[in-house]
């Protein structure tokens, strides 16, 4: 009995005929039959894609100005929001208190939440909050901040 070949999809012959998809290829042919000399993803449309503002809660704020974000997972999202932050508030002191700052970014990576600090200029701990942080003197840029936020919440403003 002869074997028969794997089958073809739509979308793989489409692709090997140098289209994305089986609806294009289609068309393609349409264009084509109806003598149409249509160009086929001949340029690009630029185009900026809205900001999105968005807000922060930090878990604790202490006296001095210092802020304190506790973490058990530290996920992607997480890691890229406080990259923002910190560079749109530099200097905002934003310190991170890890239930454990050796484990690994995500499954199988070479980089720890502390390594990952490290690399970023954060400052962290881990389970809990050293007292030297508690004793440090007053970080008035990072106060500055902070009440100028509050008073903006307070204005109804963002």
């Amino acid at each position: 009995m002869p074997r028969r070949g794997r089958r073809v999809s739509p979308r793989q012959r489409a692709i090997a005929k140098g289209y994305r998809s089986g609806l294009e290829e289609k068309i393609g042919e349409q264009l084509k039959s109806l003598k149409v000399n249509a160009e086929y993803e001949s340029f690009k449309i630029p185009y900026v894609v809205p900001s999105v503002t968005r807000s922060y809660t930090p878990d604790y704020l202490l006296p001095n100005g210092i802020v304190l974000e506790l973490k058990g997972l530290f996920v992607l999202e997480d890691r890229k929001k406080h990259l923002l932050i910190k560079e749109q508030y530099p200097s905002l002191d934003i310190r991170f208190v890890f239930s454990n700052s050796k484990t690994k970014l995500r499954k199988g990576a070479k980089s720890s939440y502390a390594e990952w600090c490290e690399k970023h200029d954060f400052i962290y701990a881990d389970k809990e909050v050293p007292l030297s942080w508690v004793q440090e003197k007053s970080k008035l840029r990072s106060l500055n901040i902070v009440e100028r936020l509050k008073e903006q919440k307070n204005n109804g403003k963002k």
